[in-house]
């Protein structure tokens, strides 16, 4: 008989085909199973409306939210074994809002911010200012979290918290100092939305969370190790300090990539591999690959309705997604005070 991490793989694949076609198919122009199935496998090429939609909007959007889902996902499921503890994923302890500030005053502040940069780094100047400030926060989140070689979790969520209040309210001034081409700008990065998606930036990302994502999975024994107490873990041959770095900062590297492309989308972390641990055991081996498979469902299915939903209107995706996590967030909190 399959093992229940087969038969949640085998469907994760079939679910991740089906919801692949009705991204496809979904927008204000329509396009038909048959007509996608032809592009697919005859590689048309010439200057048709629905090559130009197919291969031009659909395609890249599509893979970008893959990418992105299975990213998100894996680094959230990686940051709640580090730190023991479901609620610890990037949008609830601060390093989503932290990458989003950074990403923000690279856009308000980025002219006299590129006249101390070498023109080579102009373009990329968003991407890097993400990736600095999810590092920079995730380090003092840890930094504040850690006692004595334990997290405390209270801290962790408070210093979350006002990490999180503190780029919100930058972040707001910044909107209301800036013009009005930034303040489109700002707009799309605190929303979220993969509607600016282009195969730049779908190979970018595709390299990027590929490598760390990779890394992340390896992870898997370690953070089964960590689960039984840093302590046991380092009695079972665990280099704890190298695997939380290494976690740190690919974690940050994801969360930074994902929010200079497509914004600010919480909640992706903290609902997939919670729910993974609900439906099989918590094996950090199955949980990590298995969320890269169905944070991608995740991320795809919510984009299709953030297009869908009052079309031709688009729904920016971290209001849905943040539809579907916060109800889960305060479930998971009545849990976690019943087993306190």
């Amino acid at each position: 008989m399959p093992s229940k991490s087969k038969i949640y793989t085998l469907l994760g694949f079939m679910l991740l085909i089906i919801v692949f076609f009705i991204s496809m198919i979904s927008g204000v122009y329509p396009l038909c199973i048959k007509t996608i199935w032809s592009l697919l496998t005859s590689l048309q090429t010439e200057h048709t409306t629905d090559a130009y939609i197919f291969y031009q909007l659909r395609l890249p959007r599509t893979l970008l939210g893959i990418i992105m889902g299975c990213g998100l996902a894996v680094s959230g499921a990686s940051l709640q074994g580090m730190f023991k503890n479901p609620l610890a994923t990037p949008g609830i302890i601060g390093i989503t809002s932290g990458s989003a500030l950074f990403a923000a005053i690279s856009i308000v502040l980025g002219n006299s911010i590129k006249a101390l940069l070498p023109s080579y780094l102009h373009y990329a100047l968003v991407s890097i200012s993400a990736f600095i400030g999810a590092i920079l926060v995730m380090f003092l989140v840890y930094r504040i979290a850690i006692k004595n070689g334990k997290t405390q979790i209270v801290i962790m969520l408070l210093a979350g918290v006002a990490i999180t209040a503190l780029a919100e309210a930058i972040t707001g001034f910044l909107t209301f100092i800036s013009t009005n081409e930034e303040l489109r700008d700002l707009t799309f990065w605190r929303l979220g939305s993969l509607g600016a998606a282009n195969w730049n930036k779908v190979i970018i990302l595709f390299i990027i969370t590929s490598i760390a994502t990779f890394f992340l999975i390896k992870n898997g024994k370690a953070l089964n190790a960590l689960m039984l107490g840093e302590e046991n873990a380092t009695h079972l041959g665990i280099n704890i300090k190298k695997h939380h770095t290494r976690i740190i900062w690919l974690s940050s590297l994801i969360v930074g990539a994902s929010v200079a492309f497509a914004g600010t989308i919480g909640f992706v972390g903290l609902i997939v591999p919670y729910i993974l641990r609900l439906l099989i055991k918590s094996d950090f081996r199955i949980i990590l690959p298995l969320s890269a498979l169905y944070g991608s469902i995740l991320l795809l299915g919510a984009d299709i309705i953030s297009r869908t939903a009052i079309a031709p209107t688009e729904i920016p995706i971290g209001v849905i997604t943040a539809f579907m996590g916060a109800p889960l967030f305060i479930i998971i909190l009545i849990r976690f005070k019943k087993s306190m």
